[in-house]
């Protein structure tokens, strides 16, 4: 009888071409193949099966990984060369560097599951396995957390009418959005200015409600500005709702929009896969690399080299021009930032404090290279109030522009100093960060292992400690997933 019980089998036994079926399944991630290639035999070896020029299976199987991958594919073959000897003819490396990017913006894994932090005017907001937390202050409901609520000491959990769990996340100055893994989205905070997509309902929502006008428009990203809001869609389109005195909302005139209305020139220019919004203007990135931006055109944030407003979107020349395929950008307050299928870095606007990183306080009105990160392989840039970050793929953190309150988490620097150049922060070495996300004077990043850490001012609690006023050094956060809103240690 026993020998006829089905043996174990181990993975070692089976033929090369499951082995590579399970290795380019879609369920692991570059470090996962790495650790395979180090801790098997099998895995190191080629066995005849792969082509002769890659040296084992996990590098073939990282090699396919990277052929399907959505941001490899939108590449011309030359960028997928140079995107290849920028990572030291790597193929993992490669993989890591679009897994890390195409996380940059959304969900990070972590080993304690899936992660988004984002960062508000003076709170904060984090997705951990698909419930919402949200701590600092709740002006005009921004928190979720309902009227009765107006700071949350701790990370409280949101509550939603809807069992579906939340895809992505955006915080403003005061009003946030949540897109739902329905392709749902639902707002809550001011939404005097229509930004929230509820009509002209001109008060505050203090609990998520669903936004009535996009049923039947699957969302995937969400971009909150000063009260208007863009949406992503699934098919690539852009939504646009709330205040638009500076044309941010890209429909080409300065009337405010109670509902999401579809941004017309993007819809018949192609596909958009990226969205960031500043106080007043929006970028978008195309799947062909283009960035197109609209809004204020004050600080040069357009990228456009003058400051005139543009209320319908035009490309950034700057980038067309030089054959830069940009795949990620952030639209801080004064200034942006873009990261190129290379890995390298440009900034523009405002250059007030060092926020551009280019050793002096000078504007620039086109986009320029950040020569202080060409050593380095960047994957994901932040960019707020004077101060920006990049993050690089091997999880070290880089930081310039104005302290804050130390917000840009230099020990070593006083509370108002500036950095004129990239320096990596001493402070989060060894911590290997997936994301970070910066408001007006505070900072949080996560871990690979899904810790969270927080700096600079805690006056509202936008740390998530309750006898802090300020943390100069990271600290850890604590996210008691047990504590819900009514035991929040909240201030009525």
């Amino acid at each position: 009888m026993a020998a006829d019980r089905a043996r174990l089998v181990s993975i070692e036994e089976l033929p090369s071409h499951l082995v590579l079926d399970i290795l380019t399944s879609g369920r692991l991630n570059a470090s996962d193949l790495a650790c395979l290639e180090q801790t098997s035999r099998m895995f190191r070896g080629n066995h005849g099966f792969s082509p002769q020029n890659f040296g084992s299976l996990v590098d073939f199987a990282a090699f396919q990984l990277c052929s399907s991958h959505t941001i490899f594919c939108s590449l011309h073959l030359n960028a997928q060369k140079e995107l290849f000897d920028r990572c030291r003819g790597n193929w993992k490396r490669v993989l890591r560097f679009l897994q890390a990017v195409e996380q940059s913006s959304d969900i990070v894994e972590t080993s304690a599951g899936n992660m988004q932090i984002t960062t508000g005017r003076y709170h904060t907001l984090l997705i951990s396995d698909s419930s919402v937390y949200s701590c600092g202050s709740s002006l005009c409901g921004v928190l979720g957390q309902g009227p009765d609520i107006t700071q949350c000491v701790a990370f409280s959990r949101i509550n939603f009418p809807t069992t579906s769990r939340v895809l992505h996340v955006s915080a403003s100055h005061n009003h946030a959005a949540f897109v739902m893994h329905s392709g749902e989205v639902f707002t809550c905070g001011d939404n005097s200015s229509y930004c929230c997509g509820h009509g002209e309902v001109g008060r505050a929502i203090f609990r998520p409600r669903l936004v009535e006008a996009l049923k039947g428009v699957s969302c995937k990203q969400v971009a909150t500005g000063l009260s208007f809001t863009a949406f992503l869609t699934n098919q690539g389109h852009v939504y646009t709702c709330g205040i638009n005195t500076h044309g941010q909302l890209g429909h080409g005139d300065s009337v405010d929009k109670p509902t999401p209305k579809i941004v017309g020139l993007l819809e018949s220019v192609g596909s958009v896969v990226q969205i960031a919004s500043g106080p007043s203007y929006t970028l978008a990135v195309m799947n062909d690399g283009t960035v197109y931006s609209f809004g204020s055109g004050s600080n040069f944030c357009l990228g456009l080299g003058e400051q005139h407003n543009e209320s319908l979107p035009r490309v950034i020349q700057s980038f067309k021009r030089k054959n830069i395929h940009v795949v990620r950008v952030s639209a801080g307050d004064e200034h942006a930032i873009a990261l190129d299928s290379n890995g390298f870095v440009y900034t523009w606007g405002k250059g007030y404090c060092g926020a551009l990183g280019q050793g002096d306080e000078i504007d620039k009105t086109t986009p320029t290279q950040l020569n202080g990160m060409k050593g380095h392989l960047a994957v994901q840039v932040c960019a707020r109030k004077r101060k920006t970050f990049v993050l690089v793929d091997d999880g070290s953190v880089f930081g310039f522009g104005w302290m804050g309150f130390g917000s840009l988490g230099f020990t070593d620097k006083g509370a108002s100093d500036k950095v004129m150049k990239p320096e990596m922060l001493n402070s989060l070495r060894g911590e290997r960060i997936s994301q970070i996300s910066t408001g007006l004077y505070h900072s949080v990043a996560v871990t690979k292992t899904g810790l969270v850490y927080g700096f600079g001012d805690n006056e509202r609690a936008q740390l998530g400690h309750d006898s802090l006023r300020g943390c100069l050094k990271p600290t850890r956060i604590i996210v008691d997933k047990t504590r819900d809103e009514d035991a929040a240690g909240t201030i009525h």
